[in-house]
């Protein structure tokens, strides 16, 4: 039997929601084992004041097998 646990992490990038996903995706490896999946609970922007989009953000909970 596998007990699996949740985390949230919020990870960020200034080319697109792909390479944020990619980012937070490596950050939670190098920390964390046995990752085994992540789902993208929300996507936000931040624009500047000429409506230019200046960062990309990405909200996700990853999902790790804990060992025994």
């Amino acid at each position: 039997m596998s007990i699996a646990r949740v985390t949230e992490i919020k990870a960020s990038s200034k080319k697109s929601f792909d390479d944020a996903i990619k980012a937070g995706v490596a950050r939670s490896v190098k920390t964390l084992k046995n990752v085994k999946s992540a789902w993208i609970e929300n996507q936000e922007v931040l624009i500047d004041d000429h409506g230019d989009i200046t960062e990309y953000r990405v909200q996700m909970k990853v999902t790790f097998v804990l060992e025994d």
